[in-house]
């Protein structure tokens, strides 16, 4: 018997991409096609009521597909995503939006940071340099808030990342069993609010180079909702500092509740 032999068995980690999908027909095939070989055990997408074909398309390329019956929002859209990934028996998910504005090639490196430890959340980060981001299509207007309110968030919250607003987000599954996202907003600050969580629940956070796609089928808020997000988002750093002196509880930042223990008959 050999060393080999002795060992025991690991169970292989599995790895679920999700994709919060709303009209992605035209750009679904390409985000997909971009995947590694290998790179995820099952790619799991979320319709929020889609006007045009993208459940139907995401079936017919084997996709798992789970279809709202009516608009639940971006936050809404993510909850059903990870629900569903951990039902899956998920070790790492890996969420890209399927709108090719992120480079799916990247996820193998995302979630290797994840196995070795180092970091326990890792975003995509688009904004390496000025110019590769607004060449690469993002708006002046947009460049200028992100860097705001990256700034702001990493004071914060204590981190030093280059872009807190990234579609492309890869987590351990203890990070998706101890934040307590099932209370988050179904709008777009969930965003926001999971990664204050996250730092509050003492995980590590990182962040790997994404380069930057924005042409007409990327999805993208406008203006107006932007500026809603923004404050929003600077309500949420508010939010964590009052939790934290012990001021104000907010349900955001409330544990789950611990799990009953299995009772053992003698």
């Amino acid at each position: 018997m050999t060393v080999q032999d002795q060992l025991p068995a690991i169970r292989p980690q599995r790895v679920v991409a999700v994709m919060p999908a709303y009209n992605a027909a035209a750009t679904l095939s390409r985000t997909l096609a971009d995947i590694p070989p290998g790179a995820v055990d099952e790619v799991i997408l979320v319709d929020d009521c889609s006007r045009d074909q993208t459940a139907d398309l995401a079936r017919e390329l084997g996709l798992t597909v789970i279809v709202h019956e009516k608009n639940r929002g971006y936050g809404g859209n993510q909850k059903t995503c990870y629900t569903h990934a951990l039902q899956s028996g998920a070790d790492y998910v890996v969420m890209i939006h399927p709108d090719y504005q992120y480079d799916s090639r990247v996820i193998g490196a995302a979630v290797e940071f994840l196995r070795l430890g180092i970091c326990d959340v890792i975003l995509g980060s688009r904004i390496r340099t000025r110019h590769e981001a607004i060449s690469g299509g993002m708006p002046g207007w947009k460049y200028i808030a992100n860097r705001f309110l990256t700034t702001v968030e990493n004071v914060a919250l204590g981190q030093n990342l280059g872009d807190f607003h990234s579609g492309f987000r890869a987590y351990r599954r203890e990070v998706l069993e101890t934040v307590p996202w099932e209370a988050n907003t179904d709008d777009f600050a969930f965003d926001s609010q999971f990664l204050a969580q996250a730092v509050y629940f003492g995980f590590k956070l990182g962040d790997v180079p994404v380069p930057v796609r924005y042409f007409d089928e990327a999805s993208s808020i406008n203006f107006r909702r932007s500026v809603k997000y923004g404050l929003t988002t600077l309500w949420i750093l508010l939010q964590f500092w009052l939790q934290k002196l012990r001021l104000v509880k907010f349900a955001i930042f409330q544990p789950h509740p611990p799990k009953p223990k299995a009772l053992t008959v003698e």
